[in-house]
Formats: C-alpha cells, structure tokens, sequence
C-alpha cells in the first residue's frame, strides 16, 4: 500500500491536540494514529508533511513539520464544510529518490481519488515529484510557483531545490504546459534565465507587479494544477526567517492572499509549502497559508472546466488579425478567454479551451491589444 511510507502522527502533537478547546481545527481534522488511518472516502483535503531536506544544499538543521501543526491546529475554522485528514509524515529515504518515490506515490493515489494533498516540506524539489505524480492521469499539467527565484539548473546538475524546474521541462514524459511564476526578483535570476522563461512562452510577475496590484495573481491560481510555495518568497520581517534573511519579499497579509488565491480555484488539485526553515515564527505564518488556502477551497465555485460555459455572457472583439471570444461568468464575474482548436498542427490541448483572464485583459482587446498571456498559449498551443 502507497500510504505505508507515512508514519503516525507524534504523540506529543497528539497530546497537545487533545487539550485544544472542542472548536479549534485540531478537533475537527480526522488523524493517522498508531491505532487507525483515515477513511479517505470521507476526505477532500489530506495534509502530510515531508522530512527531508537533501534538496536544499544550504539547509542546516533537520525537517520539522510538527510546529506548523500546533500553529495550524490551534486556530479556528471558518464556515467550512470540507472534511480534512492528517496522513503523518513522510519520513526521510535512505536515498533522497526513495522519498521521492514515496511521495509521488501518495500523491498519486490521492489526486485519483480527488483528494487534495497538502504538503508540508521540506526542500522544494519536493514540487518534481508531486509533478510526477499526474504522469499516469494523461494530462497536461501548470504548474504555479511563489518564488523569489526561476531554480533553474544546469541538465547535468542532479535534481534540488534550485534545479527543479528544469528537470520539469527536459524530462520524459514531459507533461508540462505552463510554468508562471509569481513574485520573482530580478537581483535574484540571470538574465539568461529571465530570456528563457520568455522563449519557453512562461509567464512570470515581479515581485513589485504583484505587490501593487495582487489581484492579478488570481487568472493565474485559476489556471493553476499545481501550487507550489516558497516560504523564501515572504520577507523575514513578516517570516520571522532570521536563518536566511530576506529583506525583500511579499508581505504576510499578501502570501495568505496568494493562497486563498490557489484554494479558490476549481483546477488546482495540489499544495505545497517548502524551505520552511524551522523558526517559530515561521511556523505561525505557514500555519495561515494553510488556513487560507482551506478557506479558498471551501468558496470554489466549480465554474470552468468543471461546469458548463452555457450561462456564461459571451463577447466577441473583433482585431485587426484576431477575432478574440471572452466569457464572463454570471455567477462570479470572473471572465476566460477562448484558445481557439487549430487541426492543422500539432495542438497539445486537442480542443478549444478557456484560459482564465481578467476584465483588464478584455479591456485591452477592446483597445485592440492583443493580452499577453493568450497570445503566449497560443504560441506553446502550436509548438
């Protein structure tokens, strides 16, 4: 069975959980104990956390997960009805590839199930094989990352936190539609790396795009598979990170926006927070950036893909080259733009498809301009 590599929760979490008052979260979540594991056909949401931190060449101390639990279950829940589990932890390989193996198992069997993992890392190659885990679903996959950093490496350069992605894009099978980054800063990635995620037809947001108007993150989670966050993206003044200090970075307030952000979206089906680096304090914001995304999910709205565009406003804007088609829906005034089908090529989605947009990016079209981030999948649509 996949879910032999977790062990049990620690009986010390167990004891602390025990004392919370009757309405605090760690009442309400169903836990794997020495004594039972839980019915995964009552859950929606399965947390589990990650010890091994191989992956991060500058880590100095071991995984600990069992702060942010504390943190997490001590808070209240909102008005929510989804069911969540505590699966334990993944401990640590005897090669850093038996972890992955282990997790890309667990991931897989519940992300067939349409149970939700969240991960609690551990090093954020981590993120590859979660990636791997939707290898045997046939599908395309994109993949969101809160990153300061592109973790670019080199193809001979083995796999860690800070190669990942290009193991992502060069191995097989390559199941990758769109990478984007969300708050990367420019001192921090070559420009080599900068021109090659414009060649790969990436999106990627600044640091100071984001901060200034942080509603443009949401098209983005909405789009999103995969949801990758590193705590390295969040500045040490809010982080509490004193280990690796980050002067620059995205706010408390704005990484649990983020993440609501990814709870909300009907399409992503994985989460994950890595290069937690053991402080206290950290522990405390990680432990809300799992809260929010909870809070998110519990206000999807199961919109595209999952229900019909029947009741959708329909726009049609005609360009000088283009006729561009818009949906806005009735029920959120959220608004998708078409990708249209083309037989002629080799088109990786089969299909015409709505990509997430915004109202300022229709607004554009009507000003004749072209969005950026249609005409950047059109390009991957036909490559």
């Amino acid at each position: 069975m996949e879910f032999d590599f977790l062990k049990p929760i620690d009986s010390d979490v167990l004891d602390f959980i025990g004392n919370l008052k009757a309405q605090q979260l760690g009442s309400k979540v169903v836990l794997h104990t020495n004594d039972q594991f839980p019915d995964l056909d009552q859950v929606q949401i399965a947390i589990f956390g990650v010890l091994d931190n191989r992956g991060d060449c500058n880590a100095i101390s071991e995984v600990e997960v069992n702060p942010i639990r504390r943190q997490f279950y001590s808070l209240f829940p909102g008005n929510w009805d989804a069911s969540i589990a505590d699966l334990g932890d993944i401990p640590a390989g005897s090669n850093v590839s038996d972890t992955y193996f282990a997790v890309k198992q667990i991931a897989t069997e519940l992300i067939k199930k349409r149970i939700i993992p969240i991960v609690l890392g551990g090093s954020q190659d981590i993120t590859y094989s979660l990636y791997r885990a939707y290898d045997t679903l046939e599908q395309m996959v994109n993949l969101v990352a809160v990153d300061a950093k592109f973790d670019f490496g080199t193809d001979e350069e083995d796999l860690s936190a800070t190669s990942y992605l290009t193991k992502m894009i060069v191995e097989e099978p390559n199941n990758l539609f769109n990478y984007c980054n969300i708050g990367y800063q420019t001192y921090f990635n070559s420009q080599e790396e900068i021109d090659l995620i414009e060649k790969l037809y990436f999106d990627a947001y600044r640091l100071g795009e984001v901060s200034n108007n942080i509603a443009i993150a949401e098209p983005v989670f909405r789009d999103a598979d995969m949801v990758s966050i590193d705590l390295n993206s969040v500045k040490s003044s809010d982080s509490g990170n004193t280990i690796r200090f980050q002067p620059n970075g995205f706010n408390g307030k704005e990484i649990c926006a983020l993440s609501r952000y990814a709870g909300i979206s009907d399409k992503v089906s994985s989460f994950g927070i890595y290069n937690h680096n053991n402080t206290a304090a950290e522990a405390v914001l990680a432990a809300q950036v799992v809260w929010y995304f909870i809070e998110g999910f519990h206000y999807r709205s199961h919109e595209y893909p999952f229900g019909s565009k029947e009741n959708y406003l329909k726009y049609i804007v005609p360009l000088e080259e283009e006729e561009l088609v818009f949906y806005k829906s009735d029920k959120t005034d959220r608004w998708w733009i078409e990708i249209p089908f083309i037989s002629n090529v080799n088109n990786k989605l089969k299909r015409n498809t709505l990509l997430p947009c915004s109202y300022d990016e229709y607004l554009l079209a009507c000003n004749q301009e072209l969005p950026e981030r249609w005409w950047k999948a059109q390009r991957k649509n036909i490559v």
